[in-house]
């Protein structure tokens, strides 16, 4: 960015430009639509992310983020306390809903084992997920955990931690999506489905 934009220009890119999916260049487009529509957009987004950042906290229970504590999906006394599905993040949780599939309860990590990021146990919520698991009530554990080296990693050390407390740890299971064309997918895709496959 050139010097003559100012500051606070370049200060506002700079700090677009950590957000994931924008880089340098996207950023720059975002500042400038946000500082051509001030009124409309900027002024908004600007209060939204000032009462985000006052209200939303994590969840003590599952580590969810929500303007109350317990969060919804806890409170919820329609949900299955036995069942807890095991998240990377809030995102993850987010696409569980959208599927409208899962009717349990959640347990968010926030984020993934990773030896190259310096990420150990001590940095997830791994601790707090045993002791869910140890009051009784849990029935089954749901890794839906990313299907990355990190993923597998996280979702075998968790397995591990809880296997002394007899509750079955259950994964998602990977492979050929609905809709999904063979000659379109990876061959980790394939090789996973031909391994996870069951009766017709």
């Amino acid at each position: 960015m050139a010097a003559s934009a100012g500051p606070e220009i370049e200060r506002l890119i700079a700090l677009l430009a950590k957000l994931p999916g924008l880089g340098p260049r996207s950023a720059r487009r975002s500042a400038l639509a946000l500082l051509r529509r001030r009124d409309q957009l900027m002024r908004p987004l600007a209060q939204a992310m000032a009462e985000a950042a006052e209200r939303v906290k994590p969840c003590g229970i599952c580590g969810a983020l929500d303007t109350t504590d317990p969060c919804s999906t806890c409170a919820d006394p329609s949900r299955d306390a036995g069942l807890i599905c095991v998240v990377e993040d809030d995102g993850a949780r987010w696409a569980m809903e959208r599927a409208g599939a899962f009717r349990g309860r959640y347990h968010v990590l926030g984020g993934l084992l990773s030896a190259l990021d310096g990420r150990g146990p001590e940095a997830l919520r791994i601790n707090e997920l045993v002791a869910r698991v140890a009051t009784g009530e849990v029935r089954e554990v749901i890794l839906a955990l990313a299907a990355t080296v990190d993923g597998q990693t996280t979702a075998h050390y968790i397995t591990e931690r809880l296997a002394s407390t007899g509750v079955p740890v259950t994964s998602l299971a990977r492979g050929v999506p609905v809709g999904g064309d063979l000659d379109w997918l990876d061959d980790g895709t394939i090789a996973q489905a031909l391994r996870a496959r069951r009766p017709a």
